[in-house]
């Protein structure tokens, strides 16, 4: 169990960045954001069984007075890891995601990365700051993550899109899970209204209706069809392995935790949800994926990929 004190960057009365404006109704807040960001790492976060205390300072009126809050409850706290969860700007032209450092690169640099990637965002990485108060302060390992830039249009629709992957990226990496399974070899594609190797009327392995996991769905059942993996969203990033059940049960697989899959030639990698059981061994492939995987990673029909579950930290 990994204990972590996760905190709102900025504060009720000290605000933080804003690219909301009447000419970017699109735009973020900065403290909003970070107030929803928060809470829901924090849910994954003590779901998956760690002690986890979250803090939104609500009492500061001075920037020196903020900064100071944040720290003295960081320090009063047991735990191995602080984090402080913020939104970037600058005047719209920067984008990404990045999280800021002292003496922590390699979590910077794994967290930076599993944003980037559940997210679809630019990785602009770790970046040492030895100028800031948080950083410099609290007691124990500490990051700064700068989730996307507030006032950046394609970084807010990403972030809207992919909150949920997000957060669940950022769990992952903070509670520095073992992976239960790791296998590499030949992958293909599965899922979705063109996929006419699977029946009209096939299910899958641990969703067994729409309502089980709505995001990975069309909104509408295609026609001629009757069975979920030809309602699958040939769109969104999922993936299919021979899971052992004893070590990864239905009932984990069927949660929001993520496969990492990696294109085994370029490195790049994104973060699948598990959707069914597969591909049949006759066919020696170890992996089926989404056609978005396959597209996202530029790979084809029988490429190498590396697949590890969950994400490991």
């Amino acid at each position: 169990m990994t204990s972590i004190v996760i905190s709102v960057g900025h504060g009720k009365k000290i605000r933080g960045a804003s690219g909301k404006t009447q000419s970017t109704p699109w735009g973020l807040d900065e403290v909003d954001e970070a107030c929803r960001v928060v809470p829901e790492v924090a849910k994954r976060l003590t779901r998956a069984g760690h002690k986890v205390v979250t803090f939104f300072d609500e009492t500061s009126t001075t920037q020196d007075q903020n900064l100071k809050t944040i720290v003295e409850f960081h320090n009063s706290q047991t735990r191995d890891v602080d984090v402080s969860v913020h939104f970037n700007a600058s005047d719209g032209e920067g984008h990404g995601v990045e999280v800021l450092y002292v003496t922590q690169e390699d979590l910077a640099g794994r967290i930076s990365a599993a944003i980037a990637a559940a997210g679809g965002l630019k990785n602009r990485g770790a970046k040492y700051r030895g100028d800031l108060y948080v950083l410099n302060n609290t007691d124990e390992p500490a990051v700064l993550i700068e989730v996307c830039f507030c006032d950046n249009e394609g970084d807010c629709a990403a972030y809207r899109d992919k909150f949920d992957a997000i957060c669940q990226a950022i769990a992952d990496v903070a509670e520095k899970r073992p992976a239960s399974l790791k296998v590499s070899g030949k992958v293909s594609w599965f899922g979705g209204p063109k996929d006419t190797g699977v029946d009209e009327d096939e299910g899958l392995a641990f969703f067994y209706k729409y309502d089980d996991a709505p995001e990975l769905f069309l909104d509408e059942q295609p026609d001629g069809t009757t069975g979920l993996a030809r309602r699958l969203d040939p769109d969104e990033l999922y993936v299919a392995c021979r899971w052992d059940y004893d070590i990864t049960p239905k009932e984990m697989l069927a949660s929001e935790l993520f496969a990492m899959v990696r294109n085994k030639t370029t490195g790049e990698f994104v973060y699948a949800r598990p959707a069914d059981w597969g591909p049949h061994e006759d066919t020696d492939r170890v992996a089926d994926v989404s056609p978005a995987v396959m597209e996202t990673l530029g790979i084809e029909t029988d490429d190498v990929v590396e697949v590890i579950y969950p994400v490991p930290g």
